[in-house]
């Protein structure tokens, strides 16, 4: 089974959403993420971090598939997210 570790920058963004329409959205990614691990665009940068589309932001994850586990990095509109991770 796939282990699901959050990030505190990934807790912290998603208590934000006030939008039902977008959580509901998050979920359906990231069910999506559970079932299909890499299914995500690899960042330019590296690092073995992925990225989601999820108009008009992004979801950041990775995928350690010897320890099969997904971290959930991080969640923000697409201008913010890239220059918090650089």
């Amino acid at each position: 089974m796939t282990e699901i570790i959050r990030k505190p920058e990934f807790e912290k963004a998603i208590k934000k959403i006030k939008d039902s329409k977008t959580k509901e959205r998050v979920k359906k990614q990231i069910r999506k993420i559970i079932e299909s691990p890499e299914t995500g665009d690899f960042l330019k940068y590296g690092n073995n971090e992925r990225k989601i589309y999820i108009p008009p932001f992004r979801l950041l994850y990775s995928y350690d598939k010897r320890k099969n586990i997904i971290y959930l990095i991080d969640f923000d509109n697409r201008d913010k997210i890239y220059k918090k991770r650089k």
